[in-house]
């Protein structure tokens, strides 16, 4: 798998721009799949991340020599418009299509970023899919989106209350104890390697 956050995101500045984050999303090739780390910080100590994961378990998170730091900003689902691209982890729904479980509006310079559709592990079943928006329709609940990519077309709801957020600046004082994260590893022997961290701030926590 691809690593879809190379410089946010997904040396290190104090500060990375939008464009400098890479994101979290993951393209198919034939490279190990790295691991995610979603939970809350504990510590952070340098060189090291301590997290409580979602699991409940705590694991100590080694920091690679290139890691990467972003957070998200709240976005509206009204902002998404045709031409956009965006990430949408999503289920398949009862009644036919999928149903969005969380969007990412992807800055234009990040346009491209890991298309296509794929396998995602934030729920059982889920997927994200890169694309570009080609058209969003206003519904009775929420907004349906038609999204393309190589070629293919899928079609998402996004109902009423979805997460919806986009890529924005983050620094290591954001780092704090209680901070909800979102990380892209490797698996090591020693425990997991970061390269990418996306960090909640201002209130907004990356749903992704």
């Amino acid at each position: 798998m691809k690593n879809v956050l190379p410089a946010l995101v997904f040396g290190l500045t104090s500060i990375l721009s939008v464009t400098s984050v890479t994101v979290p999303v993951h393209a198919e090739d034939k490279k190990a799949a790295p691991i995610h780390v979603r939970g809350s910080i504990v510590n952070f100590g340098g060189s090291t991340l301590t997290v409580k994961t979602r699991e409940g378990e705590t694991v100590d998170v080694a920091l690679a020599d290139d890691w990467k730091l972003a957070s998200v900003a709240d976005a509206k689902v009204t902002d998404i418009k045709p031409g956009d691209f965006v990430g949408i982890a999503s289920l398949p729904k009862a009644d036919g299509g999928d149903g969005a479980l969380e969007v990412l509006i992807f800055p234009p310079a990040m346009k491209g970023t890991g298309e296509g559709s794929y396998g995602w592990d934030l729920k059982p079943d889920s997927s994200m899919t890169n694309a570009t928006v080609a058209d969003a329709v206003k519904g009775v609940d929420g907004r349906t989106v038609t999204v393309t990519y190589h070629g293919k077309e899928k079609r998402i709801a996004i109902p009423d209350g979805t997460p919806v957020v986009t890529i924005a600046a983050a620094t290591k004082d954001d780092l704090i104890s209680g901070a909800v994260v979102f990380i892209t590893a490797e698996k090591s022997a020693a425990g997991p390697i970061a390269h990418q961290v996306v960090v909640g701030k201002n209130g907004v926590v990356p749903p992704m």
